[in-house]
């Protein structure tokens, strides 16, 4: 955050697209919740729609966020991509 000249804090870039990133978090984790206790077809539908483009939203910002270098990531290792399909891969098969 910066001081403009009369003293008021205003939200710099990073700041701006750091406080989006956290609400479309929030938005995905709320549809999360709401759509499994939709039973409105159409509605489920909305909220699913709904859900994706939150998704999408918060991957753009976080991907600008990554090029600018304000979220910085490493790769994983082949062997850990390959562990965490198989692990989600059997707890989707218990839960099924």
């Amino acid at each position: 955050m910066q001081m403009n000249g009369n003293g008021i804090q205003v939200l710099n870039d990073q700041d701006k697209l750091e406080d989006l990133l956290s609400e479309e978090k929030a938005l995905i984790g709320s549809y999360g919740t709401f759509i499994p206790e939709a039973a409105c077809p159409q509605l489920r539908q909305v909220l699913t729609q709904n859900l994706s483009e939150c998704a999408e939203n918060q991957y753009a910002i976080f991907d600008q966020m990554n090029k600018l270098g304000w979220y910085p990531t490493k790769a994983a290792p082949e062997a850990d991509i390959t562990a965490a399909r198989d692990k989600f891969s059997q707890l989707r098969q218990t839960l099924g």
